[in-house]
């Protein structure tokens, strides 16, 4: 759990940190807005400052031509292409800023009193180390709340994306067949992921009572028929010898082992089986079973492993498997022992790619080149190893070839 959660805080996929990403463009877009709107209103404030004392200044200078020039710098020619020729209006007066060094700015300004050009410059270093200043403290409380922001957005989404985890672990267990998993929990105020909740919740309802239902009507449907069926067996047996006979009671037997696989399937979904589980040497019970199938079979073991296991459980799911890979399959069929584990293999066109991934489905046998049946056989197998507590895998082998594995727990006490 605290693995998983580790990972939830590090995956920079998660919800959790692109809500915070977005909250923290959102806030370096407005910090950049709210920069560049208060740099220009104080750039523009100092200097219209500038200009006022560059004003003042033009207007104390004498007019007698004693003093036209009040500069230390040469005056720039933009400012007396500014100011104009000899015939310019001689009241007017222009004013420049001089940027063109940052560390030494000055404000020009200028004006042309009885055919002479007065000029005057202000020095704006201080004005201008304050703007600066003041577009370093911008910046530095910007990246300062984001430094607080940005944690405290994914904290503040931590709750809502715990939850999203839940609703998608729930699914998940709901989609491995655990249909009585539920999401539950108080509501949170009527949110999207509470109406996410409910809804998971309710196709879990409904998908259980049409699973309940189908098995309500499977077991139904086997116990019914066992009453016609051995009037059936009984008649079958009184008919006398012959062809036809022989065919009725081949039929019959066929429709007896099918109402038997539905009852065993029944018991099954049910959960009435109880396991006799006991240490047994797997490799010579599987022998056994193999041999009591009367089918042709390439049996191998490696080692004498002993498994806990329930031997007439394990003759079930065995003689399953050889028959289903006989009847689909594709001669030779090898029967493989290593350790506590079995392999059944046939070397047929394999399992179709929905009966991969979704697993045995009664009635469903898959690609029509896996022949006819009924697909209960691996149904009752998967079945019963839930049963013993057994794993239980289909693949099929790269060069072809469908393969059964069953997993089987070790003996915690061979003696």
């Amino acid at each position: 759990m605290r693995a998983r959660a580790a990972y939830g805080l590090l995956n920079w996929r998660s919800l959790r940190w692109k809500i915070a990403t977005l909250v923290g463009l959102a806030c370096c877009a407005v910090a950049v807005a709210i920069g560049v709107l208060v740099h220009s209103s104080t750039y523009d404030r100092t200097m219209e400052l500038g200009r006022s004392r560059a004003f003042e200044a033009l207007a104390s200078l004498p007019e007698d031509g004693t003093q036209d020039i009040a500069a230390s710098d040469p005056v720039p020619s933009e400012l007396l292409r500014q100011l104009g020729g000899p015939d310019a209006r001689a009241d007017r007066a222009v004013y420049w800023f001089d940027d063109r060094r940052p560390d030494y700015p000055w404000m020009w300004g200028a004006t042309r009193v009885g055919g002479r050009e007065l000029v005057v410059q202000m020095w704006m270093g201080g004005e201008m180390a304050s703007l600066r200043a003041l577009d370093r403290h911008i910046v530095l409380a910007s990246l300062g709340t984001l430094a607080v922001i940005v944690p405290l957005t994914a904290l503040v989404a931590e709750p809502p994306t715990r939850r999203l985890r839940r609703v998608a672990r729930t699914a998940r267990r709901i989609a491995d067949g655990e249909l009585d998993a539920r999401i539950g929990g108080r509501p949170r105020g009527g949110d999207e992921i509470d109406e996410i909740s409910r809804a998971v919740d309710s196709m879990a309802e409904g998908l259980q009572r049409r699973l309940l239902s189908e098995q309500r009507f499977t077991a139904d449907v086997a116990h019914e028929l066992r009453t016609p069926l051995m009037g059936l067996i009984t008649s079958a047996e009184l008919l006398a010898e012959g062809e036809a006979t022989d065919l009725v009671r081949d039929r019959v037997r066929v429709l007896r082992a099918l109402v038997e696989d539905l009852l065993e399937i029944s018991r099954l979904d049910a959960g009435a089986e109880r396991p006799d589980l006991r240490p047994v040497p797997l490799a010579d019970i599987v022998e056994a079973s193999v041999a009591r199938t009367g089918l042709l079979v390439r049996f191998t073991a490696a080692g004498g492993a002993v498994a806990e296991t329930d031997p007439r459980r394990l003759d079930r799911i065995l003689a399953n498997l050889v028959v289903n890979a006989h009847r689909h399959g594709v001669a030779p069929v090898d029967v493989a022992v290593s350790g506590t584990t079995v392999v059944v293999r046939d070397h047929g066109p394999g399992f179709p790619a929905d009966l991969l991934a979704e697993g045995p489905q009664r009635f469903r046998t898959g690609a029509a080149e896996r022949g006819h049946g009924h697909g209960l056989g691996l149904t009752i197998a998967m079945g019963q190893a839930r049963v013993i507590g057994a794993t239980f895998t289909l693949s099929n082998a790269a060069d072809g070839g469908a393969v059964a594995t069953l997993g089987l727990p070790p003996a915690t006490d061979p003696s």
